[in-house]
C-alpha cells in the first residue's frame, strides 16, 4: 500500500470524473493509449509537460501526473515540465498545493526558486523550478510532450526529441492574479488537472 499524504489520497477520492466531458474525453483517450502501450511493453513512460513559462499549469499537470502514478501503482512513470521560455514558479501555485497536503520545502531562492514537493511519505520529492524545454534536467529523447496551453502549442510546432505530442490544454488562472478570485481560480485549474489525470491513469492497466 503506498505511503500517499492523506490530505491527498481524501482529495482524490472526491474527484468528480464523471464530470469530464465526452470533448474532453476524446482528448484525453490517446494519451491513455499511448501510456497503455508502454506499460504494457515495459518500457519507460516519461512525460513532459510543456506552457509557456513553466510557471503554473505544466507544474500543475507535471505534479498530479507523478502523485496520480503513484497513487495507481503504474512503474516507470518520470514526469516533467518545461516552458518555450524559463521564468518562475508562481508562489500562488505553490500555495494551492500545499493546501491540497502536498510537503514543499525551498531548496534555493533567487528569481527562479527551487522547490522539494512531496506527497508521499517514501516516495523521492518531485523538483520544481522553471525551465526551458532544452534544459539538461528534462529528458532529451523518448518522451510524450504534452502541451497544456495554446499559446505553447501554437507557437512550438516542434519538440526535439519527443516520441509523440499531445494538446491537453487549460484556461491561465493567471488572469486572475491580483484579485479576490486568485485562490478560487488556481484551485479549480488544479483540481480539473487533477480530475483528468485521475481519468487517465485509472484507465490504465498496470
Amino acid at each position: 500500500m503506498n505511503a500517499i499524504f492523506p490530505e491527498i489520497k481524501k482529495l482524490l477520492r472526491s474527484l468528480a470524473v464523471e464530470t469530464i466531458t465526452p470533448h474532453r474525453k476524446n482528448i484525453l483517450d490517446p494519451i491513455i493509449e499511448e501510456i497503455q502501450q508502454k506499460v504494457t511493453q515495459n518500457k519507460e513512460i516519461r512525460l513532459n509537460f510543456i506552457c509557456t513559462h513553466n510557471s503554473r499549469r505544466s507544474h500543475l499537470a507535471q505534479i498530479w501526473a507523478q502523485t496520480l502514478a503513484y497513487y495507481y501503482n503504474i512503474h516507470k512513470v518520470h514526469c516533467y515540465s518545461a516552458g518555450t521560455e524559463a521564468t518562475a514558479l508562481f508562489p500562488k501555485v505553490i500555495a494551492t498545493l500545499q493546501q491540497t497536503g502536498f510537503q514543499i520545502t525551498t531548496l534555493s531562492g533567487a528569481e527562479n526558486p527551487v522547490y522539494s514537493i512531496k506527497y508521499a511519505t517514501n516516495a523521492p520529492p518531485i523538483i520544481g523550478f522553471s525551465k526551458a524545454t532544452e534544459h539538461p534536467f528534462n529528458p532529451k529523447t523518448a518522451f510524450i510532450a504534452i502541451m497544456t496551453c495554446s499559446q505553447a502549442d501554437e507557437g512550438c510546432p516542434f519538440i526535439a526529441g519527443a516520441e509523440r505530442r499531445f494538446s491537453l490544454t487549460y484556461s491561465d488562472p493567471k488572469r486572475y492574479d491580483n484579485t479576490p478570485k486568485a485562490a478560487d481560480e488556481y484551485n479549480q485549474t488544479s483540481l480539473q488537472i487533477a480530475t483528468e489525470l485521475y481519468y487517465v491513469f485509472s484507465k490504465i492497466k498496470a
